[in-house]
């Protein structure tokens, strides 16, 4: 065979870089060759040849990051989504999360968190408005994106298309929420989830919730829950995860675990002491984002939905009730917070501002501004909103502790979005890593790629060894750093210019290139 025909050894060849691989091992220096969508060798691999050649000398090759935790459900096929986890090293999300999203589900509970949630997930996707399975939801993003996406069953979700959205047990209805949770796990879920501050979540009671962790349980796939309360930076609600450990043996995963280091730790140390396996994630910034209505009304006042929610904010009784009761302890803690996402046009100009100057230049109290700007929006306001408690010092904390995981709690919408969908991974790297030395950088791999992997079962995700998926992050050490700020929360992420997601090149020299590779990582199925 003529030169000018050979085959080549590998589709791609990156050379001369640094292997920081996931597991926690130290770096070191090799070529990596890719063929057919894994890692085929590492090592000394001069001389070989190879379609595609990346020069890798002064970069680290790291394993595509996991987003433990990120609103994406209805939002991952947008190119500056795309871009924006890119350029920071993501290459698989968690999507489902706080116990709300699209599947398992009819119309109508579609419907429901379509507009419940519409400040946090979107809108959803025109193939999955019509209700689906889980089954269903993973094979619609199946090679859709760049990105891979693996799925929990929202427990929100699963009781709303049983229950409603009403304040009532599952009595005799148990055994259909079981189902369909068994059905979720059995198409390829890896893990639950709760949002136990969100309607309905915060209707379960323990005894639900202890029933519906039993089949994860049993197939070893998390129980992930945006905890009941989590008042004061303190996190009262891990008592109740830590209860749902040990009666049931499901493993526990905190979602962005945040607040005040020594409290929140010990509880971990109590979970772990009473025999259950706990994680957590948690994002680096200490400003929060969620939907305004579950942080500024009552659960009681949500109850029935949002039609029902937005009857009892027009009714002057409720609002002088809701004034004498409730606003003056919610605007201590609000005030503060800022408009993310207004889908009221009335009031979008408020976006940016805090609620405080939105009440302000409105010439409204901070109960009025409320009710009109959910009012005007159909509920679909996000807010971005104080810490619970803890500074920097306890974030740090957090984050050094083992049981940790990387995560952005990303919510790609409004006007005036958080900046940790745009940094909080590059953040990690660039902060918390090169300037603080909180992680050495084989740690930052393992907390940002190799923990998560093995969490959720995504099989040959993780990790850089020879058979495994080539998802692989192109790093330059000195430079990887977040831009984006909470005046300018848009700006994309610098030191991260090449990606690759199962051997294709996703980002290259910084921009996208189309490839749309990203698989739909069903539990513990091989790369």
């Amino acid at each position: 065979m003529s030169e000018r025909t050979r085959v080549s050894d590998y589709d791609i060849l990156l050379t001369g870089g640094t292997i920081v691989d996931g597991t926690g091992g130290s770096p070191y220096a090799a070529d990596l060759g890719v063929r057919d969508g894994t890692v085929a060798a590492i090592g000394d691999l001069a001389g070989a040849s190879a379609a595609s050649v990346i020069d890798a000398h002064a970069r680290f090759l790291m394993p595509g990051f996991v987003d433990t935790h990120v609103h994406a459900d209805a939002v991952l096929g947008r190119a500056d989504v795309q871009e924006a986890m890119l350029r920071q090293g993501v290459t698989s999300v968690v999507l489902g999360q706080d116990g709300l999203s699209f599947a398992p589900a009819s119309s109508g509970t579609v419907d429901y968190v379509a507009r419940y949630f519409a400040a946090v997930d979107g809108t959803p996707p025109v193939e999955l408005a019509g209700g689906c399975t889980v089954a269903g939801l993973l094979d619609f993003y199946d090679r859709r994106t760049p990105l891979n996406i693996a799925y929990l069953v929202p427990l929100g979700t699963v009781r709303h298309e049983v229950l409603g959205a009403e304040d009532r047990p599952a009595g005799e209805k148990l055994a259909d929420l079981l189902r369909l949770v068994e059905q979720g796990l059995d198409e390829g879920a890896v893990g639950v989830s709760t949002g136990l501050e969100y309607v309905p979540g915060v209707f379960a009671d323990l005894d639900e919730l202890t029933a519906l962790c039993r089949p994860a349980a049993a197939v070893d796939a998390p129980y992930v829950s945006h905890l009941r309360s989590y008042d004061g930076g303190r996190a009262p609600g891990m008592v109740e995860a830590r209860a749902l450990g040990q009666a049931t043996g499901v493993p526990v995963h905190v979602s962005h675990y945040r607040g005040l280091a020594e409290p929140l730790l010990d509880h971990l140390e109590e979970a772990a002491t009473a025999g259950v396996d706990v994680t957590f994630d948690a994002y680096p910034h200490l400003y929060g984002n969620t939907i305004l209505a579950m942080k500024a009304l009552p659960p009681q006042v949500q109850a029935g939905g949002v039609e029902e929610t937005l009857r009892r904010l027009a009714a002057p009784a409720v609002r002088t009730e809701l004034q004498a009761r409730w606003f003056p302890a919610a605007e201590a803690a609000l005030g503060p917070a800022i408009f993310g996402y207004i889908a009221g046009t009335d009031y979008q100009w408020a976006e940016g501002l805090t609620l405080a100057a939105a009440g302000a230049r409105a010439g409204l109290s901070f109960g009025e501004l409320v009710c009109e700007v959910l009012l005007a929006s159909d509920l679909a306001v996000g807010a971005i909103v104080p810490s619970p408690g803890g500074d920097d010092a306890d974030l740090r904390a957090m984050i050094r502790d083992d049981r940790h995981m990387g995560c952005s709690d990303a919510i790609y919408l409004g006007g005036h979005p958080h900046p940790r969908g745009w940094g909080a991974f590059a953040r990690f790297l660039g902060h918390h890593t090169r300037e603080l030395g909180d992680w050495t950088w084989a740690q930052a791999a393992w907390h940002l790629a190799g923990h998560p992997a093995r969490r959720f079962q995504l099989a040959g995700r993780g990790t850089l060894c020879e058979g495994a998926a080539a998802d692989i992050v192109v790093v330059d050490p000195t430079l990887v750093t977040d831009l984006a700020t909470y005046d300018h929360p848009c700006q994309l992420a610098v030191g991260i210019r090449d990606v690759l997601v199962a051997g294709e090149p996703v980002l290259t020299d910084g921009k996208l290139t189309g490839a749309t590779p990203g698989r739909a990582l069903r539990r513990g199925e091989p790369a």
